[in-house]
């Protein structure tokens, strides 16, 4: 069973950062493609983040432009574990934020349904 789980949400005055934290449990994690995405209220779920085996040992790593130059993802395949690193946060951030794993190749990173594995959500508000 495989079960991505967030944490490290919060409230975060604007120009200030969070770390989230992104655990799925299950085999093989190394070939995961894990993506972060966040649902305003009133707004359709968006992509910010995806982190996955390009190729070898060698991982790729993209974001939404709305959060480009800001947030960045990394791994520990050892601890199962995603970063999303948010910096110079904003009110515009502010929403549930998403985890979501897949093994499979060549669907699109950006696109909610190529995820099988969503975790339960983790609240980020940003305070002006």
């Amino acid at each position: 069973q495989v079960q991505p789980v967030e944490s490290g949400g919060g409230l975060v005055q604007a120009g200030g950062s969070l770390r989230l934290s992104c655990v799925v449990f299950g085999r093989t994690f190394s070939n995961y493609a894990v993506a972060w995405f966040r649902q305003a209220p009133g707004k359709e779920r968006e992509f910010v983040a995806v982190n996955r085996l390009s190729a070898g040992t060698t991982y790729y790593a993209n974001s939404a432009d709305s959060v480009k130059g800001r947030f960045t993802t990394s791994r520990d395949n050892a601890k199962n574990t995603v970063y999303l690193q948010m910096n110079n946060l904003t009110p515009e951030d502010t929403a549930v934020y998403y985890c979501a794993a897949d093994p499979r190749w060549g669907l699109p990173m950006a696109v909610a349904a190529s995820y099988g594995h969503w975790g339960q959500g983790t609240q980020v508000t940003v305070s002006s």
